[in-house]
C-alpha cells in the first residue's frame, strides 16, 4: 500500500461543495465553549456533508483563529448560522418537521446502534456544553434523545469525538 497525495483525493473545492447534495441533517451546537471544538465539527461536518450548522449560546462563531486552527477552511464550505436560543431553535424546526434528537444520557434513550432513520425525513442532532450537556428544556422535546453507547469507567465522550460518530453512524444510514 502506498499512502495517497492530497492531489490523488479528488476532493471538490468549496465552490464544488457548495452545489454537491448535503444530506438532510443539521447539527446543533448547544453552548459549547471550546473553539476547537467548535473547529471540529465544522471539519467533520464537511466530511459528512451536513445541511447546515446552528451555533447556539455561548457557542463562539467564525471567524476566529481558535475555530480556524482546527477548522482548516471548513467555515468557508458548510453551511452556519449563529442563533442565540437553542430551545427557539428546535421549536422552529419542529414546526418545519424536522426530527430532533439530542446526543444525551438520559431515561430511556435510543442506543445509537438501534436509531433508525425514516426515509425522506430531516433531522437534527444536538450536542450540549462540555460540562452539563444538552439542556434539560431542549432533552424535553426533542424527538429522540439518543446515546453513544460507552462501556469503560468514564461518563462522557469529547464532544467533537460525540460528533464523528454520530454523524458517521447517520451517514451510513442515510446514504448507503
Amino acid at each position: 500500500m502506498r499512502k495517497l497525495k492530497n492531489s490523488e483525493l479528488n476532493r471538490v473545492d468549496v465552490e464544488g461543495f457548495k452545489s454537491v447534495k448535503k444530506i438532510p441533517l443539521i447539527v446543533i451546537l448547544d453552548n459549547i465553549r471550546s473553539l476547537n471544538n467548535v473547529g471540529s465539527v465544522f471539519r467533520t461536518s464537511d466530511a459528512f456533508i451536513v445541511e447546515k450548522i446552528y451555533l447556539c449560546g455561548i457557542t463562539a462563531q467564525p471567524p476566529h483563529k481558535e475555530i480556524h486552527k482546527t477548522a482548516l477552511g471548513s467555515t468557508d464550505s458548510v453551511a452556519w448560522e449563529y442563533v442565540e436560543d437553542t430551545l427557539e431553535l428546535v421549536e422552529k424546526l419542529k414546526n418545519v418537521n424536522v426530527k430532533i434528537a439530542s446526543i444525551e444520557q438520559a431515561e430511556n434513550s435510543t442506543k445509537l446502534q438501534y436509531f433508525e432513520i425514516e426515509p425522506n425525513q430531516r433531522y437534527a442532532v444536538i450536542f450540549g456544553n462540555e460540562v452539563k450537556g444538552v439542556q434539560q428544556e431542549v432533552v424535553s422535546i426533542s424527538d429522540y434523545c439518543i446515546e453513544i453507547p460507552q462501556f469503560g469507567t468514564k461518563h462522557s465522550l469529547n464532544i467533537s469525538v460525540s460528533v464523528g460518530v454520530v454523524l458517521w453512524d447517520v451517514f451510513k444510514k442515510m446514504r448507503f
